[in-house]
């Protein structure tokens, strides 16, 4: 009998062309997190399958608590399928847990939470060893008017500024719990937790903290930016290497 299982999944998403799949014109197939992961999965439960995601991160983002699901059949026991799906996976992707869900479990539309951090290295040398999983500013910025300004996201609002224009989503209003930003030595870090994002949600709020935190903009425009409710207003949409899909939550959790 085929039962349900949730797995939790990290990446480094810089080699990958995002999490779905994506079937090209002519060629290959481009490399994704999904496709990579189908593929494991399939092999060590003998059997083809179908992932679901839940969360579509772009090129170049990176993953510590994606969440997938799918159904098989298997004699694998449950402690032991993320060692069986790990040995064919790449180095850049690991299996964190797997568990047994109810055959109803949907990883896209049962997510409570989700919660991201954006990292910026604030120095005037590149980091050349981390270029891939750090955004790099060399404006000298105000992480305390940052945080200031990130308060003013808090709550339930239409973030269609905060989105990218082709974002196909029926709604732009979205509930921010908490946003945080801090200094670290010589980096920012944004975290953002919320019941759901937009597409480039957090890289556009990154990038709009970035204006005030070098003096371009000054924290208390943040209401107004959301208020307009238009692209334009916001920040620039800051590089994928900077953020993480850090964890998601659901009501057995």
């Amino acid at each position: 009998m085929q039962r349900r299982y949730r797995l939790t999944v990290r990446y480094d998403g810089s080699e990958f062309h995002g999490w779905q799949k994506q079937e090209p014109p002519e060629g290959e197939p481009l490399r994704t997190a999904q496709g990579v992961l189908e593929s494991a999965v399939a092999r060590a439960v003998r059997q083809p399958i179908v992932l679901t995601g839940a969360s579509r991160t772009d090129s170049g983002v990176h993953a510590l608590g994606q969440v997938a699901a799918f159904n098989a059949e298997t004699t694998i026991p449950v402690d032991r399928l993320h060692h069986a799906i790990n040995r064919y996976l790449p180095e850049d992707m690991a299996v964190v847990e797997a568990r047994e869900v109810d055959r109803e479990f949907d990883p896209i539309t049962m997510a409570l939470r989700k919660a991201y951090q954006y990292t910026i290295h604030n120095t005037s040398v590149r980091p050349v060893f981390e270029r891939n999983h750090v955004y790099h500013c060399w404006h000298s910025l105000d992480a305390g008017a940052m945080h200031e300004a990130a308060q003013h996201l808090i709550g339930e609002h239409d973030f269609a500024s905060f989105a990218n224009t082709h974002h196909g989503r029926s709604s732009t209003v979205r509930t921010v719990f908490s946003c945080d930003v801090r200094r670290d030595g010589e980096r920012i870090v944004t975290e953002i937790c919320g019941s759901g994002f937009l597409y480039h949600m957090v890289r556009i709020i990154a990038g709009t903290l970035v204006e005030v935190g070098r003096g371009a903009m000054t924290p208390d425009v943040l209401p107004a930016i959301l208020a307009v409710r238009n692209r334009e207003h916001a920040g620039p949409t800051l590089d994928a290497s900077g953020l993480r899909l850090m964890w998601i939550r659901y009501p057995a959790d």
